[in-house]
């Protein structure tokens, strides 16, 4: 269930990015959220004007001079909303170990928006290149017990759903076949939850396509093994994972390279040349902000050049 995965919108403040390995092992097949530019991260749009121009003046004076200003409220300010915007900040910056910092402090909340800050912070430490194995598996599992008290909090907000899914992945690394063959029955559940509670997060159904574009395309072998384990094992097909990829795509044009790159090998798999050559021609000609993009382009031409 290989793909792991994070975009670019035009300015920091509306950044999503999702990076996959190759579809064909049974791990690691959702985000890899890394801080930083150029690196994988999911990241929630912004719900109000007024954060927006917040953003917009932070990225003008720069963290330090917004610290200044604040007068170290980042660290220690008790207006909740407050310290999301900060959080939002240090996100959009890079600024994983800041981001971690702030919110440690409030790993205790009961606030489900600061709590799946926490367990995506957590994720992003855990994924960054200098983290020893040893605490990369501790902040794995951190990550999913701030996602479980989230969604404890507040079963009604998308986010909650999206990263509770994205971490339970993320322990099947640790974990056995057979719980990960298992996992992955609540990992679709909550990102069609996901979908269901925000239908407009072209991530949550993006997210949902590879979901089932990784289980159509599931090696033999695997399969063999998830039967052998499960009465009805998990399954899909590349007509479901087009529907949501499509969906994706009408609800946020051109939002995510990967969702083109995706929506050219499904129509590929369908045998729908004419398709495959529309979209792969989009992936690869679309601007490339990040080094993802530049490694779908490259794909995108081997692809064509095969057709």
């Amino acid at each position: 269930m290989a793909a792991a995965g994070a975009l670019h919108r035009g300015a920091s403040l509306g950044r999503t990015r999702l990076v996959f390995r190759a579809p064909g092992t049974m791990v690691g097949w959702w985000p890899q959220a890394r801080s930083g530019r150029g690196e994988s991260e999911v990241h929630e749009k912004p719900r109000c004007f007024r954060k927006g121009l917040a953003f917009s003046v932070l990225s003008y004076l720069g963290y330090e001079a917004y610290t200044l200003i604040s007068q170290s409220s980042v660290v220690h300010a008790d207006d909740q909303n407050e310290i999301l915007e900060q959080a939002d900040y240090l996100y959009e910056s890079g600024e994983t170990e800041k981001l971690c910092h702030l919110l440690e402090q409030h790993k205790n909340s009961e606030n489900a928006e600061l709590l799946w800050r926490l367990a995506r912070a957590s994720r992003d430490l855990a994924q960054l290149s200098q983290t020893s194995p040893e605490k990369k598996k501790a902040l794995t599992y951190e990550a999913l017990d701030y996602a479980k008290k989230a969604l404890e909090k507040d079963p009604s907000c998308f986010a909650v759903h999206k990263w509770y899914a994205i971490c339970i992945s993320d322990v099947g690394d640790y974990e056995g076949i057979k719980s990960k063959i298992a996992n992955a029955f609540v990992i679709k559940e909550h990102f069609q939850k996901a979908t269901e509670l925000n239908p407009k997060d072209a991530t949550s159904l993006h997210l949902m396509g590879i979901w089932c574009y990784t289980f159509a395309e599931m090696p033999w072998y695997q399969s063999k093994i998830a039967t052998v384990l499960f009465a009805t094992p998990p399954s899909s097909t590349y007509d479901e994972a087009l529907k949501y990829f499509q969906k994706a795509e009408d609800v946020e044009p051109n939002f995510y390279s990967k969702n083109l790159l995706f929506l050219g090998k499904t129509y590929m798999k369908l045998g729908n040349r004419k398709m495959a050559l529309l979209w792969l021609t989009k992936a690869k000609e679309r601007v490339a902000h990040t080094e993802e993009d530049k490694q779908v382009q490259k794909e995108a031409q081997e692809l064509l050049n095969s057709l």
